[in-house]
């Protein structure tokens, strides 16, 4: 049976971009999220991964003024995912980047190319696999940008993956060029991509710690007063 959705009002909460002092300057993703999980006002709460955090910040402040509202509904699905299983960072990381690659400019593929490739190396490590084993999307995604995976391959080749290094420098990067490129490709409309990216992103997580996505509720009071902040912070 598919999972219950937890109830929440037809008003939404009025995000913004970047990091805000209190909710009356303001609010982004992840500050919410930090009010409705009930913790201390942060845009890097306890409550979510690390890097699901960082992708939900990026998104939140690379998306249009237009397409910010149709955020606000993923909030509670990010409250309480946790956990430390490097298969997440690796996860999310690789999806954004598939994800961007193709549509990405030709001076941001040979670095999403890279990302593709050490992600792929984490996770054969982590599963003790051969290396140069590609799952069939990646294979797919590398195959639209020849030149950049070739380049990427030699750039590659005598690198190791170092899994503490990954977590703290290379997964970061891959989703932050991820969505930086998502957002400046030309294409009709790069909110769908960068929603998608965040909506992905909670999925692997909700799967990897075994707490599905949208398990979280939010009571309607909670919802109501985060909405009544950020309205009041926005003029409205």
């Amino acid at each position: 049976m598919p999972k219950a959705q937890p109830h929440l009002p037809d008003i939404v909460p009025v995000l913004s971009r970047g990091k805000h002092r209190n909710p009356r300057k303001g609010a982004c993703f992840m500050e919410l999220a930090s009010y409705l999980a009930g913790e201390r006002w942060s845009d890097h709460p306890a409550c979510t991964h690390p890097l699901l955090a960082s992708v939900a910040r990026l998104v939140n402040d690379h998306t249009s003024d237009r397409g910010r509202p149709r955020l606000a509904e993923l909030i509670p699905s990010v409250i309480g995912l946790t956990g430390d299983d490097l298969h997440i960072d690796a996860f999310i990381s690789l999806r954004c980047a598939t994800i961007a690659l193709p549509i990405a400019a030709a001076d941001r593929q040979r670095v999403l190319a890279v990302s593709v490739l050490v992600c792929e190396r984490v996770l054969a490590r982590l599963d003790e696999r051969p290396g140069d084993r590609l799952s069939p999307d990646s294979e797919r995604v590398l195959g639209t940008a020849p030149q950049a995976t070739q380049w990427a391959d030699r750039f590659t080749s005598n690198l190791g993956p170092r899994l503490a290094a990954f977590r703290r420098q290379a997964a970061p990067l891959a989703v932050r060029c991820a969505v930086e490129a998502a957002a400046q490709a030309m294409i009709s409309d790069p909110d769908v991509l960068l929603r998608k990216m965040l909506v992905e992103s909670v999925e692997i997580c909700a799967a990897w710690t075994g707490k599905g996505a949208s398990t979280t509720g939010v009571d309607d009071a909670a919802w109501a007063e985060a909405c009544r902040l950020t309205m009041a912070a926005n003029g409205r």
